[in-house]
């Protein structure tokens, strides 16, 4: 296979930064370790240097952590049950992505950490585990990493696929080699036409681009959901409930001031709490009890007591139960530019939303939940906080906007099937 020369050069300019980043990357591992132990584990994996010897060939889903991860929920089942015969491989970057793995699938998928993008780590992965297909979420767009795929003949599909212009000015510097890369891919099936559009400004071909919508749509509501609230409920008996969800360090001091003030509207108002990133759980149970709350927390009393302030919610996988468990939800990741998360997940739960207005890696749920009805957006802080008032106050309201966002995600399916029917021509036989 004929590589030109200027992608020739451009690849070793950007593997010889990478090796000089080397001793960053030890370093990165160091800090978070600190902050999150889970991040002195497993440092082979992320050279790419194993200890097992190669089993059979897998087809590998890269899902980079825990939102990605809830995204390929779906696809990975339906993988599961129409293909038993293949043996899946689902790598993440996070310690919590990893966690959320195996708490979904346990050990009925391989699971290893991506290496860096590393030409050498990237080729021993590649040769370990030998994909039949390389499947990357959403935006995972490492040039060596989709050279690597091209050299060893693995089609590569990027599902799922979103690029918002902001990420699109932050691939600038580096357009003239991930664009080549891009051109590499299998297929782009993008959550959107803007998204297509944004991937092809990129460098990707048109004919690789394919508008086949969210796969976030077809999520799954949790079995034994109703149970569960209404256990929740048991305890919390009357009391109105909101949720500050996936809420980033940033958020924090915000969503305590919201809670304050609705308890002076509504004094015997639950805040339930799920943190985005769990090393930050403790710290965001000291916060709230410094501000003169009682605090429980799922990992030890399991459901809010009647003189709860506040409920932390510090167990992965759990977040859609207890979205349905509040009258209004709060999705964080909106107050900073952080650029928002899954607003799916409330509304396929049947609970009124409500956000800051940085959505710009969620603009066309936003747009479309907004327009259905079932979304609003603060322009800051007070304006999340009044916004969170109206729905507590307002019964009705609160019920139109839970059954517009149910009825959005309802229509919204179909990203699975047209997935599936993607990846079918390059799927090995079945046995």
């Amino acid at each position: 296979m004929r590589i030109d020369p200027i992608e020739r050069l451009l690849r070793v300019l950007y593997s010889a930064a990478l090796y000089l980043l080397v001793p960053v990357t030890v370093y990165h591992l160091i800090w978070r370790g600190f902050r999150q132990p889970a991040y002195f584990q497993r440092w082979h994996e992320r050279y790419a240097r194993y200890h097992d010897a190669a089993g059979r060939r897998v087809l590998w889903l890269h899902a980079v952590s825990v939102g990605e991860v809830n995204a390929a929920l779906p696809l990975v089942n339906a993988l599961r049950r129409g293909r038993p015969d293949l043996r899946l491989l689902v790598t993440t970057i996070t310690p919590t992505g990893s966690e959320r793995v195996r708490a979904i699938w346990g050990h009925d998928v391989e699971h290893v950490y991506l290496p860096y993008d590393l030409p050498g780590a990237v080729d021993r992965f590649l040769r370990h585990y030998r994909p039949h297909a390389a499947l990357i979420m959403e935006t995972e767009l490492w040039p060596n990493l989709l050279f690597g795929c091209r050299d060893h003949r693995i089609p590569l599909f990027i599902l799922n696929a979103r690029l918002s212009e902001r990420s699109l000015r932050g691939y600038r510097v580096l357009a003239p080699l991930v664009g080549r890369a891009l051109r590499t891919v299998h297929t782009v099936a993008a959550q959107s036409l803007a998204d297509a559009v944004r991937f092809v400004r990129l460098g990707a071909r048109p004919g690789q681009v394919a508008e086949v919508g969210n796969l976030k749509f077809d999520v799954a509501v949790p079995e034994a959901m109703d149970a569960f609230v209404a256990e929740c409920r048991r305890h919390c008996g009357d009391r109105p409930a909101w949720i500050a969800a996936s809420t980033h360090e940033e958020e924090e001091a915000p969503v305590i001031a919201i809670h304050r003030r609705l308890r002076a509207v509504f004094p015997d108002l639950l805040l339930l709490w799920a943190p985005r990133h769990p090393e930050r759980f403790r710290q965001v149970a000291e916060h709230a009890r410094a501000s003169g709350w009682q605090v429980g927390t799922r990992s030890r009393a399991r459901w809010p007591q009647p003189g709860d302030g506040v409920f932390l919610v510090d167990t992965l996988g759990e977040l859609m139960n207890f979205y349905a468990c509040a009258d209004a939800a709060f999705v964080g990741g909106s107050l900073q530019p952080v650029g928002g998360h899954n607003l799916l997940e409330p509304a396929a739960t049947g609970t009124a939303i409500v956000t800051g207005p940085h959505l710009h890696n969620f603009a066309e749920i936003s747009r479309r939940l907004e327009q259905a009805g079932a979304l609003r957006v603060g322009i800051d802080a007070d304006g999340v906080a009044n916004e969170l008032a109206a729905l507590l106050g307002d019964p009705a309201r609160r019920e139109q906007m839970a059954e517009a966002g149910r009825k959005l995600v309802e229509t919204g399916r179909g990203a699975l099937a047209q997935t599936l029917v993607l990846l079918q021509p390059v799927l090995p036989p079945p046995p």
